[in-house]
């Protein structure tokens, strides 16, 4: 049985917030180790909240595998769409010198993608595809043998993951209006349908084991963690690893990798959840991420909320207008993102000018932290390592 993680965390929050408050009345102005400390919270929130609903999700697969019908799935597939919400907004902690993206990080076991389908089963054209239908090669299909496979050979070779699991549970997409339409069948009476099952429960274990490495990393309550080696860190170093993730999220990963690339190449394989139509909502979510940091609050799944002194209160002590300015392209990023039509793999080729519009206000957002960031004494990039 999975347990769902739970902490002191309100207690943490509480104690914060009036710390928070002490420090902005005080003389000497913000303390910055009161901004660290409250980021340091919303990412052990957010993180916990995408283990709790991905332990949802493997309740759901495990009754569909031990029941496939298209009731189970379609509970498995409502799951998945849920756990993407409080996951969509941790990427804002990406290209942050974070334990996400360190050399022994779960990144590109969590949220790999471009996927090639045929990697991991059958595809249009061909039966035999896939690990699940290589019985000779690959006899057991088990936890050390899918990630050894992940990204072996290629990136997009994804074995694992979020996508893995989408792929299993929607299909390919191949309609124009709606998303995969994978039978039932698939794992009941067709061939390797076993294998199917298995692998499915694999990766669905493995991304509980890999979401859970990043609660351990930010856990209040851990000892020797990197939440201990973040807030030890120099604050203004902090900062700039902060303010580097969200300024390299919107202007360059997500501005440019994940929506103009998509638009410009219009293939739906460029999407992040081509298989669900799901990325309209991992666009938005990635937005709200970095609203998230910037801003210093997160709502939590309960609709709790996890808040203290932010970014925007930092800059706004130095320059009033230049936080005016980010609040405000925040706000323009939120609006525009929101406002792509769905689904978006014919959004890309029908209504490319909204994709474009809210690609430019992610980048405006993107430059206007560097500003944001100088206005505190500190240089970020906002541009994605080579």
């Amino acid at each position: 049985m999975r347990l769902f993680r739970t902490s002191f965390l309100a207690a943490v929050v509480v104690a914060f917030t009036l710390v928070a408050c002490d420090s902005d009345n005080d003389d000497a102005g913000i303390d910055r180790s009161v901004v660290l400390e409250n980021y340091a919270n919303i990412v052990f929130a957010s993180y916990q909240d995408s283990y709790n609903t991905a332990v949802t999700l493997d309740q759901a697969i495990d009754a569909f595998i031990a029941n496939p019908t298209a009731a189970t799935l379609q509970s498995a597939q409502t799951a998945w769409l849920a756990a993407r919400e409080p996951y969509g907004q941790t990427e804002a902690y990406r290209f942050a010198n974070g334990p996400i993206d360190d050399a022994d990080g779960p990144e590109g076991l969590l949220n790999a993608w471009p996927l090639d389908e045929a990697y991991i089963d059958y595809v249009v054209g061909d039966d035999d595809a896939g690990i699940i239908n290589n019985p000779g090669q690959f006899p057991t299909i088990d936890a050390d043998l899918l990630v050894s496979l992940n990204e072996e050979g290629g990136e997009e070779n994804v074995s694992i993951g979020y996508h893995a699991i989408e792929f299993l549970l929607w299909g390919q997409d191949l309609s124009d209006t709606s998303a995969g339409t994978r039978p039932v069948t698939d794992f009941t009476t067709a061939e390797n349908a076993d294998r199917r099952k298995q692998y499915l429960g694999v990766v669905s274990d493995l991304l509980l084991v890999h979401l859970d490495e990043m609660v351990d990393a930010w856990d209040p309550n851990g000892s020797g963690n990197y939440r201990a080696t973040f807030l030890g860190l120099d604050s203004d170093v902090a900062i700039r690893n902060i303010m580097t993730g969200i300024g390299t999220l919107s202007k360059s990963e997500l501005a440019v990798e994940r929506m103009f690339v998509a638009v410009n190449n219009q293939d739906q394989e460029d999407e992040h959840s081509c298989f669900s139509d799901n990325t309209h909502r991992d666009i938005i979510t990635n937005a709200q991420g970095i609203a998230n940091v910037w801003r210093g609050s997160y709502t939590r799944v309960d609709g709790s909320t996890v808040s203290g002194t932010s970014l925007s209160d930092l800059v706004r002590e130095s320059d009033a207008t230049v936080a005016n300015t980010v609040d405000s392209n925040v706000s323009a990023a939120l609006s525009s993102v929101d406002a792509i039509p769905v689904p978006f793999d014919q959004t890309i080729i029908n209504a490319q000018n909204s994709v474009l519009t809210s690609v430019d206000a992610l980048q405006d957002l993107g430059d206007s932290f560097v500003e944001g960031a100088r206005a505190i004494g500190i240089t970020i990039s906002n541009e994605l390592p080579d």
